[in-house]
């Protein structure tokens, strides 16, 4: 989410300076001199904050904040005031104001509460991204989270295999979720209103591969973690699924099926059938920018599971569980949330006594991840999605011991 101020003063000396204040934070100011200048910038789905003085000739802050609040209540708006007028801030506080500053004020003061205020409003475009998808009303938005380009393609990818009735196979990395994306396959699919039945491959036998397809007759049967199949057991389902299997197969794997079969440890030939149709399901290391939806769902659910009031997630927490691996992905961050509901993050604490450099290196090596993922692991690509020299990419891929092949689909 970019970070725009849409900053309002009609002094342009003052304006000037605060906008090169805002740049140097890594802001994107976007300056007017009056309200009617920024008036067409206010509207409900302005991604950014306000930052508006409150004396203005014509038609002053108190207008400006009474306009956004028609827009949108919940569009953060901070106002600047002059000496004396500390009685109208207040004021403008009931009015339904963010905060508000005396001039002159010192930068680290204007930043804090910047920041503040750009955290709720990211926050609250967040939600308003999600609301949206589960308001589209099929399972993939309802049951798959996440606002990042990787979960958006993750959805539409179910949606697209969905609809074929053929075989797929889920694969992903440990407590990614593959059973429950295998659910939302079966949900979306011709069958969707038959039985999903959900079995574990390793020591299936024969006898109990087939009940599980007469079981699952008319809907889908989902083998969960296909590479552990026994092998007697590998050939019988590939010949039942030549011959039809009366209901959909759904395989899951954590495993690289690609080259166990090659080494000649799994049928290459029911590895074949069942990758008709693959859904990939990215890490959290790939998208760390979803774990602040996750987290608040996962944190919502815990919550309503244990009977007691959900807590507030800070923004210092929710940086930190940015900054952390999560090599169990989506179920140790399930875990967390419960742990934090119950009033013991320990991760969080861990993370912070990391320090500084270390919590730092841990968010860079998640936006190499994550960029290398959202381009099918080229790495001079994803060099040119950061802005970085390739030497520096390469540098960075070494030492955090990243190999771009592993993010290949």
């Amino acid at each position: 989410m970019t970070r725009v101020v849409l900053l309002v003063d009609d002094d342009a000396a003052v304006r000037e300076a605060l906008a090169q204040t805002l740049e140097l934070a890594e802001y994107q100011p976007i300056a007017a001199g009056s309200f009617v200048a920024a008036k067409d910038h206010i509207r409900a789905d302005f991604p950014g904050v306000i930052l508006s003085d409150i004396r203005m000739p014509g038609r002053d802050g108190f207008h400006l904040l009474s306009y956004a609040q028609e827009i949108d209540p919940e569009l953060p708006v901070v106002l600047l005031t002059g000496e004396g007028d500390i009685p109208m801030a207040v004021q403008a506080m009931g009015q339904g104001a963010f905060d508000f500053l005396e001039k002159p004020c010192a930068a680290a003061d204007l930043l804090a509460v910047l920041d503040r205020a750009f955290d709720a409003r990211a926050h609250i475009i967040q939600q308003r991204a999600l609301k949206s998808e589960l308001e589209r009303g099929d399972p993939a938005a309802r049951l798959l989270f996440g606002l990042s380009p990787h979960a958006e393609a993750l959805r539409e990818r179910v949606r697209s295999v969905a609809p074929t009735g053929a075989e797929v196979l889920v694969t992903g990395p440990a407590g990614s979720g593959i059973s429950k994306v295998a659910e939302v396959v079966h949900l979306m699919s011709p069958v969707g209103q038959g039985p999903f039945v959900k079995r574990a491959a390793a020591g299936l036998s024969v006898q109990e591969f087939i009940q599980a397809c007469e079981d699952a007759k008319g809907g889908s049967l989902f083998l969960d973690e296909i590479s552990a199949m026994p092998q007697s057991t590998q050939y019988e389902a590939l010949d039942v699924i030549e011959r039809g299997a009366g209901a959909r197969i759904i395989a899951g794997t954590t495993s690289d099926l690609s080259a166990i079969s090659a080494e000649g440890r799994f049928n290459a030939d029911l590895y074949y059938r069942l990758d008709v149709m693959r859904v990939r399901i990215p890490s959290l290391a790939e998208r760390p920018e979803d774990i602040p939806t996750l987290f608040r769902h996962y944190v919502a659910q815990a919550a309503e599971q244990a009977g007691i009031a959900e807590p507030d997630v800070s923004p210092e927490h929710l940086a930190a569980l940015m900054a952390s691996d999560w090599p169990g992905n989506a179920r140790s961050l399930m875990s967390s949330a419960m742990r934090f509901v119950l009033g013991m993050p320990e991760e969080i604490a861990e993370a912070t006594d990391l320090g500084l450099n270390e919590q730092m290196a841990r968010v860079e090596r998640s936006l190499l991840i994550a960029a290398l993922g959202r381009h099918n692991g080229k790495a001079s690509d994803a060099a040119k999605a950061l802005k970085l020299p390739r030497k520096t990419f390469y540098d960075k891929l070494a030492r955090y011991q990243i190999r771009p092949e592993d993010y290949r689909r």
